[in-house]
């Protein structure tokens, strides 16, 4: 059941900046005045190693103040002030050392020793690695805000509609499409899953220029509505095609091929794939599960491979959605972890509720469920954070999740973004544990047949399978959740189309220093912990 306790949004309170004060005397002055007129003084502040004043005092003063009204705030006016980009750095440093999870391992350089206040926030976290050798945060961006909110309330992005990924990030690079928005650009012109990028532009996907590198990268992974870009590629038969694309403004479609299939036994199995936990996604989640309900499915698999994550309340949801409220009730879905200077949060619950995300408030009509004990899930290394913690929150309760696929991405952190001057920020601000107090899975969970350690998942490992669409009973990764149903065991032979699992773990092509980086969409590999409030008063639906 939704708990109403301290689920208040935290808000930051802005202040405006300090005018400067004006000298000199009225009437003008005589060069035989002695009197010595003081230095003028300066609002400025002054950065002290170690010394940190509260971030509100920087709150929103702006080398760019914008001015108008915010049409993503109900028309209110922008809350920005005159303030320079040293303003900006200090906001940065002091909101970094008040909420970032690892706070004490962030070097207080001097923020003037930083060309902009992108540079400077770019070190505001830790360096420190985990035993495995790699960065402990893997996950530090911003953002332009009005491409946040334009994502984040309406699910539109700039591009072609093709969401792409690596099979090889060094020579003979191979990328490759993993799926396409529903009519998009890409997808009327006769693109498909799988098909595999030789050439944009007459560039070679190998090249390794930088003029090059410049040309694949803007043309790839950072157009504009508008852009026309010239692809060549190959597909799953051998067959070279070209196509000429236009960049639109593309409009997502998190939630696809949903189908109940039958298998030979007769037992009906749910299948949705699932790509964001973006807002629009909840009417869509709904209708899926709606439909499963009525189709009385026995089973479900729902496919994680490409779903990076995003809203923790859409994850919350989604588990209750599958369990429902006699597998969820006295239990919670997930307790964040935050730094030693911010206090104890109520846990976030199993949210049975509908969300009005446009004002994050908690609606009155409850959601459906499926009322199951077990779900199969289908992953790879870009399944990441929300989707993370929908297994993790899952396992808390003792809900049976099978795992098909390869080993998720070890993200068990998230953030609350953070707007200001014209920039949403991420920064790690809390990890998280299930009902049980689990949350150690910074290496992904690995499917196994024989679980031995608490970061493994019962279930089997497979390569991802670009021969067929998602969706495709013959897929390999559904083809095994399916088998796996059927003889509660992993088949002893899963044949693929690639010897090698597409790498999520790097958003760069590396070739004689110069990187191919992929334009990763806002909520991808990321987790946003911003809380519903609670419903208004009435009756529950």
């Amino acid at each position: 059941m939704f708990n109403n306790n301290k689920l208040a949004l935290a808000i930051f309170l802005a202040v405006s900046g300090a005018s400067l004060s004006g000298c000199g005397g009225g009437g003008g002055s005589s060069s035989n005045n002695n009197t010595t007129n003081p230095p003028p003084t300066s609002s400025e502040p002054t950065w002290t190693a170690g010394v940190f004043e509260p971030s509100s005092e920087f709150k929103d003063q702006c080398a760019v103040p914008r001015t108008g009204n915010d049409p993503y705030n109900n028309n209110q006016p922008y809350p920005d002030t005159a303030g320079s980009e040293f303003t900006e750095k200090m906001w940065l440093r002091s909101w970094s050392d008040e909420t970032y999870l690892w706070y004490d391992e962030i070097e207080d350089n001097n923020p003037d020793n930083f060309s902009s206040v992108a540079a400077y926030f770019d070190q505001l976290k830790t360096f420190e690695t985990t035993d495995s050798g790699s960065f402990k945060d893997n996950f530090h961006f911003s953002r332009p805000t009005e491409e946040y909110f334009k994502e984040a309330q309406s699910g539109v992005v700039s591009g072609y509609g093709i969401n792409w990924v690596f099979i090889s990030n060094v020579p003979p690079r191979e990328l490759r499409v993993a799926y396409l928005e529903d009519d998009s650009p890409a997808a009327n012109a006769g693109l498909q899953r799988g098909d595999t990028i030789l050439m944009v532009d007459d560039v070679s996907i190998d090249t390794n220029t930088q003029q090059g590198v410049d040309i694949l990268n803007e043309a790839l992974f950072g157009p504009t509505a508008g852009d026309a870009h010239n692809f060549v590629v190959r597909s799953n038969d051998g067959t070279e095609k070209s196509f000429t694309l236009v960049a639109g403004n593309i409009a997502q479609t998190p939630v696809q091929n949903v189908d109940t299939l039958t298998t030979e036994n007769g037992t009906k199995v749910g299948y949705m794939q699932f790509n964001s936990f973006i807002s629009i996604a909840q009417p869509e989640l709904i209708s899926a599960v709606n439909k499963f309900k009525a189709d009385n499915i026995d089973e479900l698999v729902i496919d994680f491979r490409y779903n990076g994550g995003g809203l923790l309340a859409l994850s919350s949801q989604l588990a209750y959605m599958v369990a429902g409220p006699a597998n969820t009730d006295d239990f919670y879905y997930y307790q964040t972890i935050q730094n030693d200077k911010q206090p104890q949060e109520a846990p976030y619950p199993f949210i049975d509720r509908e969300i009005d995300y446009s004002t994050f408030q908690t609606t009155n009509s409850r959601l459906p469920d499926l009322n199951l004990s077990k779900v199969y899930v289908l992953s790879t290394a870009g399944t990441c954070s929300a989707s993370e913690a929908f297994i993790n929150g899952l396992k808390g309760i003792d809900a049976e999740v099978i795992l098909i696929g390869d080993t998720t991405c070890g993200k068990p952190y998230g953030f609350t973004p953070t707007h200001n001057c014209a920039t949403t920020y991420y920064t790690i601000q809390f990890s998280g544990a299930n009902d049980k107090g689990f949350g150690e899975y910074a290496d992904g969970f690995k499917p196994t047949p024989s679980p031995q350690f608490d970061a493994d998942i019962k279930g089997c490992e497979v390569t991802d399978d670009f021969d067929h669409k998602l969706g495709d009973s013959e897929e390999s990764l559904l083809a095994t959740a399916l088998y796996h149903i059927e003889n509660n065991t992993c088949p002893i032979v899963v044949e693929s189309s690639s010897a090698k699992q597409p790498s999520f773990t790097s958003q760069a092509i590396q070739e004689t220093g110069l990187p191919l980086t992929i334009k990763q969409p806002l909520y991808k590999n990321n987790m946003d912990l911003t809380r519903p409030l609670p419903a208004k008063e009435g009756n529950n639906e």
